[in-house]
């Protein structure tokens, strides 16, 4: 028994000697280093058999695997980054554009001249270390004292001081207390010929970074200065920026994130957020609970190995909140560039930088996101796609894609554009560009499944507008304002919905009853309130449009929304509303082919909307000739290319009594 004990006390410590080897590998962070040293002190004094060892190895084997200190070079040519943007993703120019922002600003830190400054009495001395820094590509200045030091700092700051320790006028430990005072992130390097060891105490004491004795070795000083710097550099660059796209589904959000991965040739990792309700996921669980593991942030970086990678975090909108905790809370420490450096996952119990990363969310909608932490990100619009955009994402991708994934390489059809055009408008509507690629993929499987049956491969097959038809059947969506006849109490709308923009028609009507207001549609709060507000107005400036004061007395009104089984909600209605009710009391028809948007006041004023590029995207859709929107989004408009309006007449306003005679008949 006791040889048993002693072979195994012996492979524990073997075990451990060898765990202790792959820490001092692992390139910790000091503190993280001398954490995990006490922590495998203290295995070395608990049984092999405790659960506590065991536990205890796992923690420390995992704390070996992350990469602590290896990352990923970014690829700085920002015209490759340009080009393979531009290779996989049509338009999104905001977006592109901002990424190259973020590779110059990392470009120009990494290769700018850090200014040194040597001040020494001794002008031999100067002269040469002034040399021999200058050889290593560094901007050097020199003193001959700490006042004239002093002087030169308040032009401009410095990255590193190396001083003489004994000059006159201003010695330099005074020198060393004053710099550290005044500019507390530039190091400071005591150089001196009267070495001692309270002195050396007394500098480091008061924050100098080295301690030199002359005479000086060059290596030791080229060192010395290498070091600091680089400490500088790490400190001082740039942090990874938070980004949120935001934009309907279908609109390349993830693909997105790819390509920027790939062009800037870092890692890709994704972590799909929605539905998660529990905060450990993020954080993870005490190591001391049975079954405990790290947050899925930390786990995603080890598996990945960098530190630096590109992480997308999915669907931020949806993240859900239960008993378990709320996950949007734990990413506010994980989001935030002036905290997640140091980053504590409960289950590492020891901080993790995350500033290196590049962390990009998704959402369909905004107004989801909690707003502190919707406050830590950067907000990127990804829009709907006009027709033109989708045409010719669809020749250039969409169908190579499809016709490699249905074995038809070898035969290749030819979509022809009027068939894309008609698969656009015909058979999907939509911000995005999925569901055009399942009518395309549908397509070509049909196609596919003819060349088997025929035996053998047709020779250069044109799908036509004919072909699209025979394949996906009759037309599934028309352009129901445009075809529509004016009717009198209907009222075309446009308003924003998490796939884009949509149109929506309003419909009112009269009838005998107790002055009730009733409204159906699926409608919700704030829509319900509009139509109250657009009711309001009218019973109040009855006069003024020549409509009977006494309507309301023995009358019910009543609004519909049609599509009654989808929920709507939001203020864009309320100028809708106020028409359609407008139409319905003066008896006058609306003109279908104008859509209006804009919120209500009871005072008649039209206040600013959102989802103005979505709106007129949708207007183009249905058909709308002309739109009319609020004078204060003329911001919104002027920064929208000519090719979004194409023919629309676009019309501010400010107060329904400007468009009353352009909307009815």
């Amino acid at each position: 028994m006791a040889f048993f004990r002693k072979s195994e006390e012996r492979q524990q410590f073997e075990d451990l000697e060898l765990l202790r080897q792959e820490i001092l590998k692992a390139k910790m962070p000091s503190s993280v280093e001398a954490y995990a040293v006490k922590e495998l002190n203290k295995l070395g004094k608990t049984p092999a058999e405790a659960a506590e060892y065991v536990i205890g190895i796992n923690h420390l084997e995992y704390l070996v695997s992350l990469p602590w200190n290896i990352h990923t070079e970014d690829n700085l040519d920002l015209q490759h980054v340009e080009k393979v943007l531009n290779r996989e993703h049509a338009g999104l120019s905001l977006v592109k554009e901002r990424i190259l922002e973020y590779l110059a600003v990392r470009t120009l830190e990494i290769q700018r001249d850090f200014r040194l400054l040597v001040v020494d009495d001794e002008e031999i001395t100067r002269a040469n270390l002034k040399h021999i820094l200058e050889k290593e590509g560094y901007e050097v200045a020199a003193a001959a004292n700490g006042v004239e030091a002093l002087a030169q700092m308040e032009k401009g700051p410095f990255d590193l001081v190396l001083t003489d320790l004994l000059m006159l006028k201003l010695g330099g430990m005074e020198l060393l207390q004053q710099v550290k005072d005044r500019y507390p992130q530039t190091d400071v390097v005591i150089i001196t010929g009267y070495a001692t060891v309270p002195s050396a105490v007394e500098a480091l004491q008061k924050g100098a970074y080295h301690y030199l004795a002359k005479p000086l070795k060059i290596d030791e000083v080229r060192s010395t200065v290498s070091q600091s710097l680089a400490k500088r550099q790490k400190m001082h660059r740039p942090k990874g920026p938070v980004l949120c796209f935001v934009g309907p589904p279908g609109t390349g959000k993830t693909s997105l994130g790819k390509s920027i991965a790939s062009a800037m040739g870092r890692k890709f990792i994704r972590l799909a957020l929605g539905g998660m309700k529990d905060e450990a996921e993020i954080r993870g669980h005490r190591r001391s609970y049975a079954g405990a593991m790290p947050g899925r942030i930390i786990d995603a970086v080890r598996r990945v190995e960098s530190n630096n990678p590109l992480f997308m975090l999915d669907e931020i909108d949806k993240v859900g909140q239960d008993f378990r905790g709320d996950p949007s809370s734990a990413l506010l420490e994980v989001l935030d560039p002036e905290q997640n450096d140091h980053f504590l996952d409960y289950y590492l119990d020891v901080p993790f930088d995350l500033s290196g990363v590049m962390f990009i969310a998704t959402a369909n909608l905004v107004d989801p996101i909690p707003r502190p932490l919707l406050d830590r990100m950067e907000l990127l619009a990804l829009p709907g796609y006009t027709d033109e955009e989708k045409e010719r994402i669809a020749l250039e991708f969409l169908i190579p894609r499809q016709i490699e994934a249905s074995g038809l390489s070898g035969s290749s059809p030819e979509f022809s554009p009027e068939a894309v055009l008609k698969i656009i408008r015909e058979h999907t509507r939509e911000a995005g560009l999925r569901n055009l690629e399942r009518e395309i993929g549908s397509i070509c499987r049909k196609i596919a499944r003819k060349v088997v049956q025929q035996g053998r491969k047709q020779a250069s097959l044109v799908v036509d507008p004919e072909m699209v038809e025979e394949y996906l059947g009759p037309r599934k969506f028309y352009y129901e304002v445009a075809e529509a006849k004016d009717r009198v109490g209907v009222a075309t709308g446009l308003v924003w919905t998490e796939t884009g923009g949509e149109i929506i028609f309003v419909e009112a009507t009269t009838m005998k009853g107790n002055k009730n207001l009733i409204l159906t549609g699926s409608l919700g709060e704030v829509m319900q309130e509009s139509a109250q507000a657009a009711l309001s107005y009218l019973r109040s400036n009855a006069d003024h449009f020549k409509i009977d004061q006494d309507f309301f007395t023995n009358h019910d009104i009543h609004i519909h929304v049609p599509a009654g089984a989808i929920s709507k909600d939001g203020p864009s209605a309320g100028l809708t509303i106020a028409i359609a009710l407008i139409s319905l009391l003066k008896g006058r028809p609306t003109r279908r082919e104008v859509a209006v948007t804009g919120e209500l006041t009871l005072t008649g004023r039209i206040l600013p909307v959102a989802g103005i590029r979505e709106k007129l995207l949708a207007a183009r859709r249905a058909g709308v000739k002309t739109v009319v929107f609020p004078e204060k989004n003329r911001v919104d408009l002027d920064d929208l290319e000519q090719k979004i309006r194409g023919d629309l007449e676009v019309v501010l306003a400010s107060n329904v009594e400007e468009v009353v005679d352009l909307l009815l008949r």
